[in-house]
C-alpha cells in the first residue's frame, strides 16, 4: 500500500473536511416524465449534431469549426466530449477525417480525433497493450498542436492505463494535464480509472482522490461528482474492503447539488444525471432518482446502462419504470446500509429490483 499512498499524494492536496449532506426534497410521486417512445439515446446536442450531419456527408468543416471554437473558448469539458464522439463516429465512417488529415497534417484538432480513435480502435483488443505503443506518437503530436489543450493529456493518461505505465510515469502524465487545466473532469476520471485498475478493490483510496478533488473544484465543474464515479466504482465491483454507507451518500449529494445547477432536459447534462440515477437506485434512494429522471427529460445515454444489459436504452426505461412504481405505492424510501445494493458484498441481501448492477 505505501505505492498507492504515494501515487495519491500525487494526485491530491491536504483533504478538508467534507460537505454536510445536503439531500433533495422528494418529488411528488406523480412526477410527470416523457414517454417512453419520446426517450432518444446518446443525443448530440446541436453543435456536435451539425458536425456528424456534415461528417456523415463526407464533409470535415463543421467538425474542424466546432473543435477550433472549443480551443478558442478553452472550452475544456465541452472539447473533449466532443472529440469522443466524433472518434467514435470516424471509427465506422473514416472518409471525412481522413480527408481533414490529408488536407491539414498538422491540424491540433484533427490530430486529436485520429488520436482518440486510434487508442478506440486497440482497447479491446487482447494485445492492446503492445498496440497502444504503436500509437502514442499520434498522441504526442496531437498535444504539441496546442499546448493549452489538456484533453490530449487525457488521452495520454487513457493510453497510460491501458499501457499498463508505470506510476512514475503516470505521475508526469497527470501533473502536465493539471498544469493545463487544474480542474478538468476527463483528466480526473483517468486518474480514478488507473488508480482504480492498479489496485484492484482499493475503494477507499479512490474515494480519498476524488473527495479532494471535488472539494478543490469550483462549484459549477464536473469533478464536483467525481466521488459519484467512486461510488459507481465501488458499488459495481463486489471487492475490497467496505466503504461506509454515509460516504456513497455524501457522494450522491455532491452529484445531486452539481445537477441542480445544470441545464434540465438538455442533451449535454444527461450523462452525469444518468449515472447519478443509476447510484441512487443502487442507494435505494428512489424519490431522488425520480428527480434525476425529471431533470434528464428525453436524453438517456449508453452509460452507465450498458454495463449489464445489451440494450442500454430498454435497462434506462425498466428501471425508470420500476423506481416509479414504488415511489408511487410508497416504497420508494431510502435504504440505511449500501450493501443491499451490491451483489457479492458480505452481511446484505438485496430487496429485490431495481437494480442496474444485478446481472
Amino acid at each position: 500500500m505505501v505505492d498507492t499512498m504515494a501515487l495519491l499524494h500525487a494526485f491530491t492536496r491536504t483533504s478538508r473536511a467534507r460537505d454536510k449532506r445536503t439531500g433533495t426534497p422528494p418529488p411528488p410521486a406523480h412526477t410527470a416524465l416523457p414517454a417512453d417512445d419520446q426517450v432518444l439515446l446518446d443525443v448530440p446536442d446541436d453543435a456536435l449534431g451539425r458536425a456528424l450531419l456534415g461528417a456523415a456527408a463526407g464533409d470535415p468543416a463543421p467538425a474542424a469549426e466546432l473543435l477550433e471554437a472549443t480551443r478558442r473558448q478553452a472550452a475544456w469539458e465541452h472539447r473533449d466530449r466532443y472529440v469522443r464522439r466524433l472518434a467514435a463516429f470516424a471509427r465506422s465512417r473514416p472518409q471525412w477525417l481522413d480527408t481533414w488529415r490529408t488536407r491539414a497534417p498538422r491540424d491540433p484538432d484533427a490530430l486529436l480525433v485520429d488520436a482518440q480513435r486510434a487508442v478506440d480502435r486497440v482497447w479491446d483488443s487482447p494485445a492492446r497493450a503492445e498496440l497502444l505503443r504503436e500509437v502514442s506518437p499520434l498522441i504526442t503530436a496531437a498535444a504539441r498542436a496546442d499546448h493549452r489543450d489538456p484533453v490530449p493529456w487525457r488521452l495520454a493518461l487513457d493510453h497510460a492505463r491501458g499501457a499498463r505505465a508505470g506510476h512514475t510515469y503516470f505521475e508526469e502524465l497527470w501533473e502536465a494535464a493539471v498544469r493545463r487545466a487544474p480542474h478538468h473532469h476527463g483528466c480526473h476520471v483517468a486518474a480514478l480509472r488507473y488508480l482504480a485498475s492498479s489496485w484492484h478493490g482499493s475503494h477507499r483510496e479512490c474515494f480519498d482522490f476524488a473527495e479532494t478533488a471535488a472539494q478543490d473544484a469550483p462549484e459549477g465543474s464536473l469533478t464536483q461528482a467525481l466521488p459519484l464515479r467512486a461510488a459507481f466504482g465501488y458499488l459495481t465491483d463486489g471487492c475490497g474492503p467496505a466503504v461506509e454507507r454515509a460516504r456513497l451518500d455524501a457522494a450522491a449529494d455532491r452529484a445531486v447539488a452539481l445537477s441542480a445547477r445544470l441545464p434540465s432536459a438538455q442533451p449535454w447534462p444527461a450523462e452525469p444525471r444518468n449515472l447519478l440515477a443509476y447510484v441512487l437506485v443502487r442507494l435505494g434512494r428512489r424519490h431522488d432518482a425520480v428527480e434525476q429522471f425529471r431533470l434528464t427529460g428525453l436524453y438517456a445515454t449508453s452509460f452507465p446502462w450498458d454495463r449489464d444489459a445489451d440494450d442500454p436504452l430498454g435497462r434506462f426505461l425498466e428501471i425508470r419504470q420500476e423506481v416509479l412504481r414504488e415511489v408511487a405505492s410508497g416504497a420508494g424510501t431510502t435504504g440505511t446500509d449500501a450493501s443491499d445494493a451490491v451483489p457479492g458484498r458480505p452481511g446484505g441481501e438485496r430487496r429485490g429490483r431495481p437494480d442496474p448492477g444485478g446481472h
